[in-house]
């Protein structure tokens, strides 16, 4: 007597995380630091709205990715289904954030989105076309969502230059970090890397701050912060490093991004 073999599941179970949360750790960081900063030092009624609006179009990206690369793969795959469920829900969250923000924000301050919308599409394309870990990309994509502390700034009744200086004080952290940590990991892992560009970049955004805080659109605090990431990526891409995995470099730039948002807090209200 034949046993009868036992089913095979045509598709592999799929994991729910997988489909709603966005798979970049470090993607948490670009959303969160311009959020808190924002809120922080420029609270209004509006600013949680608009942090419901960005978290709620943060959120949507993941799912809305799942769905437009098996649509242009031209297949039909099961976690389809799942996606467009979350991409509902979250979509859902951006419309309340969007409408609490309408009522109680001028529509000038949402000049930031709206300079940034390009970059947001083209973050899709790339998510659509697999191509979401380019460095043009993550560059744009980080932009995108550093804009909203000029926002909830603006909200808050803040001028445009003040505004547009914590935008690029946010960028001038985020970007850097960005090279450095896309270097070090290939440093790790044994292929060629530059150690000029992340160097640069961090001596361009520690310069940068200091500018801002001599022209009284910044505090000076966040400047010593920014000198010791540029020391950090120095240090990191010599024959002097530690080697580590690519989860504790994570951990390190979360870390160095609460260290900055603190000390451009701080710095605000301490006067410094």
């Amino acid at each position: 007597m034949l046993l009868e073999a036992p089913p095979i599941d045509r598709f592999p179970k799929i994991r729910a995380k997988a489909v709603a949360l966005p798979v970049e750790h470090g993607s948490w960081g670009f959303l969160l630091e311009p959020l808190v900063g924002g809120i922080a030092i420029a609270p209004s009624i509006a600013a949680p709205w608009i942090a419901i609006l960005v978290i709620g179009a943060f959120l949507l990206r993941q799912p809305l990715k799942v769905i437009l690369s098996g649509g242009l793969a031209g297949r039909s795959l099961p976690q389809t289904t799942l996606a467009l469920k979350f991409a509902a829900a979250f979509f859902s969250i951006f419309c309340v954030g969007a409408v609490g923000a309408a009522f109680n924000t001028r529509p000038e301050s949402f000049i930031p989105f709206a300079l940034v919308l390009p970059f947001a599409v083209y973050q899709i394309y790339c998510d659509a076309n697999r191509k979401s870990r380019s460095l043009l990309a993550e560059l744009l994509g980080s932009t995108a969502l550093t804009a909203s502390i000029a926002v909830i700034a603006l909200a808050a009744g803040w001028g445009y230059p003040k505004s547009l200086s914590l935008w690029a004080i946010i960028t001038a952290r985020l970007i850097p970090s960005i090279l450095y940590v896309r270097n070090r990991l290939r440093l790790e892992k044994g292929k060629t890397y530059s150690w000029i560009v992340p160097i640069s970049a961090h001596a361009a955004a520690a310069g940068l701050v200091l500018v801002l805080a001599i022209d009284h659109l910044a505090p000076y605090l966040p400047v010593p912060m920014f000198l010791i990431l540029l020391v950090r990526s120095a240090i990191g891409l010599s024959s002097y490093r530690k080697k580590v995995k690519a989860t504790k470099i994570g951990i390190g730039e979360v870390i160095y991004g609460t260290l900055t948002i603190l000390a451009l807090i701080i710095g605000h209200y301490v006067g410094i």
